[in-house]
């Protein structure tokens, strides 16, 4: 039986992709790198913010990577004053009904902790989770299996009991490598493909499907 959902948050949760990439583009222009197509930087989303500009620029120096990281997090705040993330259709209406059948709702996120909490309380959905998980809390952000096993290590709950939904194969890798059952969704910013290549259980084209296809199993 499942008794612990980890979601991820970007694509799974939150539609933040037009936020995400205007804000990396920006953030791109104002420090005069090379340019990225929009595909190109929505590809990296999931993983954490160095790694994402670390995937765009490899040849980069580290110095150059913290500037980004610092630089896309002034100009996201200063974005969310006009361009406010919404919610995926039926996310809220899930988590209540998940609550309800007594199961514990988590987070992790290769977003910061500080981020994730505004977020979350911004858009009324903050009081559904027992607890955040940051890319800032772990040593190892995902596709690692560290912020399942942390999350594990704070409920009690085995990996056996869990279950990982997410929109990336670096989400279902993550609770792969933990041992816990894992769900894709394919309207976020990964493909079918993509979650099917990483080994996701479940693919679920809506969130009002997880309870049907993952917790009857």
């Amino acid at each position: 039986m499942t008794r612990l959902i980890i979601f991820d948050f970007d694509g799974t949760l939150g539609d933040t992709r037009r936020n995400i990439v205007t804000t990396m583009q920006m953030t791109i222009r104002e420090l005069g790198l090379a340019g990225r197509t929009d595909n190109e930087c929505a590809s990296k989303i999931g993983l954490p913010l160095d790694g994402c500009f670390e995937a765009l620029y490899p040849d980069e120096s580290k110095e150059t990577i913290l500037l980004c990281t610092d630089t896309y997090r002034r100009i996201f705040q200063e974005n969310l004053q006009t361009m406010k993330p919404q919610l995926f259709p039926k996310v809220r209406e899930t988590l209540q009904a998940l609550k309800q059948q007594g199961l514990t709702l988590t987070i992790a996120s290769s977003r910061w902790h500080k981020s994730l909490a505004e977020l979350t309380h911004d858009l009324g959905i903050a009081d559904y989770f027992y607890m955040l998980v940051g890319a800032d809390d772990v040593v190892r952000a995902k596709p690692y299996p560290d912020p399942v096993l942390t999350t594990l290590s704070a409920t009690g709950f085995k990996a056996s009991e869990t279950l990982v939904v997410g929109d990336m194969n670096v989400d279902i890798l993550m609770g792969r490598n933990a041992g816990a059952k894992t769900c894709g969704v394919t309207y976020g910013n990964g493909t079918r493909e993509e979650l099917e290549e990483a080994g996701a259980d479940y693919i679920v084209d809506s969130m009002t499907d997880i309870p049907i296809q993952a917790l009857t199993r």
